[in-house]
């Protein structure tokens, strides 16, 4: 009896009922981690007959539960990932920020020369 990750043709074999649902995310490896973290038997299928291919997952209709909690938990990894490539880059901001105090200190100073003279 095989376990986790396999091909369609053994998880037919097993004799429950097989179930599919489609992915458009390419990055199934952080898809496989939670899977097997949940237990569940699973198989995928390359779908690239699209122009923009997509991925099928195959399960057993009783881990229909694990698989549900499984795809809330991959989900949620790549909302965070994703939220965490809009943000801008540290080291950028600090870049401006300092821009923008150079431009502030030679105000300040152009400023300070000109209430002298008065």
């Amino acid at each position: 009896m095989y376990k986790g990750k396999q091909s369609v043709k053994q998880l037919v074999r097993q004799g429950a009922g097989v179930s599919n649902i489609e992915i458009t995310d390419s990055n199934i490896k952080s898809f496989e981690h939670v899977a097997r973290k949940y237990g569940v038997d699973f198989a995928l299928k390359k779908d690239s007959s699209v122009s923009h291919p997509k991925w099928l997952v195959f399960f057993k209709a009783r881990d229909a539960d694990a698989l549900t909690a499984a795809f809330k938990e991959y989900s949620a990894i790549t909302l965070k990932k994703s939220a965490k490539k809009s943000r801008p880059s540290v080291i950028q901001l600090i870049k401006k920020m300092k821009d923008l105090s150079k431009s502030l200190a030679k105000d300040k100073a152009k400023n300070k020369n000109k209430e002298l003279e008065r």
